[in-house]
């Protein structure tokens, strides 16, 4: 017998990391990708390990923080670089990279929030 094939439609910001929800192995490789996004001393942590729709809730807290962080560190560059008696090329590359940073960050934000729907939507970790 055949069986037919499915299609599931996948988030743009689905990360490649991630396995497709629903084939093989799919919450593993999520986890393995959410682990990556903690601090490492979090991702031992029994609870977390357990409940992979737990360690999306923290990941999805720390990338928020980190996009907190960096939007600060751009925001206070012009500033507070100068003070530190670095050069005004470095200074413009600093901000640059804070910027981008910030792109990233939400970029991983929304991968993370894709990622936990679909865990919390398989009942994982109830």
């Amino acid at each position: 017998m055949i069986m037919p094939l499915t299609t599931t439609r996948l988030s743009p910001d689905w990360p490649c990391q991630v396995k497709t929800p629903g084939s093989y192995d799919w919450e593993r490789s999520a986890a393995k990708w959410l682990r990556e996004l903690i601090p490492a001393r979090y991702a031992s942590y029994p609870a977390l390990i357990r409940h992979p729709v737990l360690l999306a809730r923290h990941a999805q807290l720390q990338v928020q923080q980190e996009i907190r962080v960096a939007r600060t560190a751009l925001q206070t560059a012009r500033a507070e670089l100068p003070v530190l008696g670095l050069p005004e090329a470095v200074i413009e590359h600093t901000i640059k990279l804070y910027a981008a940073e910030v792109l990233q960050l939400q970029h991983i934000a929304r991968s993370v929030r894709a990622v936990s729907e679909a865990l919390a939507g398989r009942g994982t970790g109830r």
